[in-house]
Protein backbone atom coordinates (compact mmCIF):
# COMPACT_ATOMS: atom_id res chain seq x y z
CA UNK A 1 0.00 0.00 0.00
CA UNK A 2 1.38 3.21 -1.12
CA UNK A 3 0.47 5.98 1.77
CA UNK A 4 1.70 9.52 1.26
CA UNK A 5 1.90 11.73 3.72
CA UNK A 6 2.33 15.69 2.74
CA UNK A 7 3.02 18.00 5.82
CA UNK A 8 2.81 21.36 5.40
CA UNK A 9 2.18 23.10 8.05
CA UNK A 10 4.46 23.94 10.92
CA UNK A 11 2.02 23.60 14.15
CA UNK A 12 2.53 20.21 15.41
CA UNK A 13 5.33 18.01 15.02
CA UNK A 14 4.10 14.93 12.90
CA UNK A 15 5.87 11.40 12.79
CA UNK A 16 5.15 10.14 8.86
CA UNK A 17 6.04 6.80 10.03
CA UNK A 18 3.64 6.96 12.43
CA UNK A 19 1.23 8.20 10.54
CA UNK A 20 1.66 5.79 7.93
CA UNK A 21 1.39 2.95 10.34
CA UNK A 22 -1.90 4.36 12.06
CA UNK A 23 -3.28 4.79 8.43
CA UNK A 24 -2.36 1.08 7.65
CA UNK A 25 -3.98 -0.36 10.63
CA UNK A 26 -7.40 1.34 10.30
CA UNK A 27 -7.73 0.39 6.62
CA UNK A 28 -6.74 -2.95 7.93
CA UNK A 29 -9.09 -2.98 11.05
CA UNK A 30 -11.91 -2.01 8.73
CA UNK A 31 -10.98 -4.57 6.59
CA UNK A 32 -10.71 -2.65 3.39
CA UNK A 33 -8.23 -2.89 0.02
CA UNK A 34 -6.10 0.37 -0.43
CA UNK A 35 -3.44 0.13 -2.92
CA UNK A 36 -3.21 4.49 -2.39
CA UNK A 37 -3.83 6.88 -0.05
CA UNK A 38 -2.87 10.42 0.93
CA UNK A 39 -3.01 12.26 4.12
CA UNK A 40 -2.02 16.08 3.79
CA UNK A 41 -1.90 18.14 6.61
CA UNK A 42 -2.18 21.76 6.26
CA UNK A 43 -2.70 24.93 8.40
CA UNK A 44 -6.08 26.68 9.61
CA UNK A 45 -5.46 29.11 6.39
CA UNK A 46 -5.28 26.69 3.65
CA UNK A 47 -8.17 24.34 5.91
CA UNK A 48 -10.72 27.42 5.27
CA UNK A 49 -10.09 27.90 1.67
CA UNK A 50 -10.30 24.45 1.18
CA UNK A 51 -13.76 24.43 2.91
CA UNK A 52 -14.98 26.80 1.26
CA UNK A 53 -13.88 26.09 -1.86
CA UNK A 54 -15.34 22.67 -1.88
CA UNK A 55 -18.82 23.10 1.01
CA UNK A 56 -19.02 27.12 0.16
CA UNK A 57 -18.18 27.23 4.24
CA UNK A 58 -15.39 29.68 4.86
CA UNK A 59 -15.20 28.41 8.64
CA UNK A 60 -12.02 26.17 10.12
CA UNK A 61 -12.75 22.48 10.17
CA UNK A 62 -10.78 19.47 11.74
CA UNK A 63 -10.42 17.55 8.47
CA UNK A 64 -12.25 17.03 4.51
CA UNK A 65 -11.98 13.78 2.93
CA UNK A 66 -11.84 12.98 -0.85
CA UNK A 67 -12.89 9.58 -1.80
CA UNK A 68 -11.56 8.87 -5.02
CA UNK A 69 -12.19 4.51 -6.29
CA UNK A 70 -14.76 2.40 -5.11
CA UNK A 71 -13.97 -1.11 -3.67
CA UNK A 72 -14.45 -2.48 -7.00
CA UNK A 73 -11.10 -0.81 -8.56
CA UNK A 74 -8.62 -3.00 -10.05
CA UNK A 75 -6.06 -0.24 -9.07
CA UNK A 76 -7.52 1.79 -5.22
CA UNK A 77 -7.02 4.80 -4.45
CA UNK A 78 -8.73 5.14 -1.32
CA UNK A 79 -8.52 8.92 -1.61
CA UNK A 80 -7.46 12.15 -0.22
CA UNK A 81 -7.69 13.40 3.46
CA UNK A 82 -6.77 17.18 4.69
CA UNK A 83 -6.36 17.31 8.29
CA UNK A 84 -6.14 20.69 10.42
CA UNK A 85 -3.52 20.28 13.11
CA UNK A 86 -4.41 23.90 14.25
CA UNK A 87 -7.82 22.57 14.93
CA UNK A 88 -6.77 19.88 16.94
CA UNK A 89 -4.40 21.96 18.88
CA UNK A 90 -7.43 24.78 19.49
CA UNK A 91 -9.44 21.48 20.61
CA UNK A 92 -7.10 20.23 22.88
CA UNK A 93 -6.58 23.45 24.58
CA UNK A 94 -10.65 24.04 25.10
CA UNK A 95 -10.92 20.57 26.50
CA UNK A 96 -7.54 20.08 28.22
CA UNK A 97 -6.67 17.46 25.86
CA UNK A 98 -3.54 15.80 23.82
CA UNK A 99 -3.37 17.81 20.00
CA UNK A 100 -1.54 14.69 19.10
CA UNK A 101 -4.43 12.32 19.45
CA UNK A 102 -7.34 14.85 18.70
CA UNK A 103 -5.50 14.82 15.76
CA UNK A 104 -4.92 10.96 15.46
CA UNK A 105 -8.85 10.97 15.66
CA UNK A 106 -8.91 13.61 12.84
CA UNK A 107 -7.01 10.45 10.86
CA UNK A 108 -9.48 7.89 11.38
CA UNK A 109 -12.47 10.45 10.60
CA UNK A 110 -11.34 11.01 7.64
CA UNK A 111 -10.42 7.28 6.90
CA UNK A 112 -13.64 6.40 7.74
CA UNK A 113 -15.49 8.98 4.98
CA UNK A 114 -13.04 7.43 2.37
CA UNK A 115 -14.08 4.18 3.28
CA UNK A 116 -18.02 4.96 3.23
CA UNK A 117 -18.60 6.06 6.49
CA UNK A 118 -21.07 9.26 6.91
CA UNK A 119 -22.16 11.55 9.85
CA UNK A 120 -24.55 13.87 8.03
CA UNK A 121 -27.89 12.01 9.76
CA UNK A 122 -28.36 11.19 13.46
CA UNK A 123 -28.45 7.45 12.56
CA UNK A 124 -25.50 8.07 10.35
CA UNK A 125 -23.27 9.66 13.17
CA UNK A 126 -24.26 7.06 15.58
CA UNK A 127 -22.49 4.90 13.54
CA UNK A 128 -19.29 7.09 12.85
CA UNK A 129 -18.75 8.03 16.41
CA UNK A 130 -18.66 4.00 17.34
CA UNK A 131 -16.65 3.27 14.53
CA UNK A 132 -14.22 6.44 15.56
CA UNK A 133 -14.19 4.65 19.24
CA UNK A 134 -14.10 1.10 17.80
CA UNK A 135 -10.54 2.48 16.07
CA UNK A 136 -9.06 4.55 19.10
CA UNK A 137 -9.26 1.43 21.16
CA UNK A 138 -7.36 -0.83 18.21
CA UNK A 139 -5.00 1.74 18.19
CA UNK A 140 -4.00 1.74 21.92
CA UNK A 141 -4.20 -1.67 21.75
CA UNK A 142 -1.60 -1.76 18.85
CA UNK A 143 0.92 1.08 20.76
CA UNK A 144 -0.18 3.40 17.96
CA UNK A 145 -2.46 5.97 19.76
CA UNK A 146 0.36 7.48 21.07
CA UNK A 147 2.98 11.01 20.28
Amino acid sequence: MNIHIIDQQHSLTLSPTAVEKVVAAVIAYEGQRCDEVAVYFIDNNAMCRLHEEYFDDPSPTDCISFPIDSEAASYRVLGDIFVCPDTAITYAQEHRGDPHRETLLYIVHGLLHLMGYDDIDPKDEVQMRAAEARHMANLEALGLAHN
